[in-house]
Formats: C-alpha cells, structure tokens, sequence
C-alpha cells in the first residue's frame, strides 16, 4: 500500500503540497536546482514540469519519505533557531562534528542517498531533543 494511502490523503493533493514544499524549503536552504534533483531523487525534466505546472507533479513512495524527512528537518530547525537567518543557513553551514568531518549537511544529503537522508535528519532532529538524540 501506498504511503498516500496509508494517510487517508489524496495521493495527487499530497504530491504536489508536498513538492512545493519541499522546493520551497531547499531553496531557502540555498540549494541549486540539481541539488534539489539529487535530493528529491526527479529527473531534470520532471523537476522542472513539476515547478512549471504543479498538477502533474506524481512522486514515488521514496519521493514523499524524502519529502518528510525535509520537512521534519525545517521543522526541527525553527524549533531550534529563533532567527530566520540561522533556520535557512544552518544546512550550508561547515560542521566539524564527527559525522560531519567538516562538510555541511547540504555537502551530505545532495549526494541523494537515503542513508545520508536519513542520518543528516536524524542529528539535525537530535538538535532539539527529539525521539531519535
């Protein structure tokens, strides 16, 4: 089953809220749109047909759990920031943790792994208490 169908949402509605959202919150996080490609896991052209007209936007099960994890990550941060300059720019920003080694969690996640997904939104999540620090 569906992770649309498995939240009771219509699976066009919850496509097209959840990639302009996603968009929205790599753009504000400085991401290219190739960046944004990786991460998402779109192809170029369904990138951009998805940006010019919405209602076609159809993304995978995995495209969504990547949505989610985008979304519980920018949650995370304006939890943890009170200043929007910190909430946008703490994914481009170097951090010598070691997990980190230096890069920024935008340098891990644009690689489009979902390992690498996944664990940058599990420190990010750990920043402010939450269920997997």
């Amino acid at each position: 089953m569906s992770l649309a169908k498995e939240s009771g949402f219509d699976a066009k509605a919850l496509a097209m809220a959840g990639f302009k959202a996603a968009d929205n919150i790599l753009s504000s996080w400085g991401c290219t749109a190739q960046q944004s490609q990786h991460i998402l896991k779109l192809s170029k052209s369904s990138y951009h047909k998805f940006k010019a007209t919405p209602e076609t936007t159809k993304l995978s099960d995995d495209q969504l759990e990547r949505v989610s994890y985008l979304l519980n990550m920018h949650q995370a941060l304006r939890i943890v920031f009170s200043n929007p300059v910190n909430i946008s720019h703490f994914m481009g920003m170097k951090n010598n943790n070691d997990y980190f080694s230096g890069r920024s969690p935008l340098e891990i996640i644009e690689s489009g792994k979902f390992g690498d997904l996944y664990e940058v939104a599990r420190r990010v999540d750990a920043l402010r208490g939450g269920l997997w620090g």
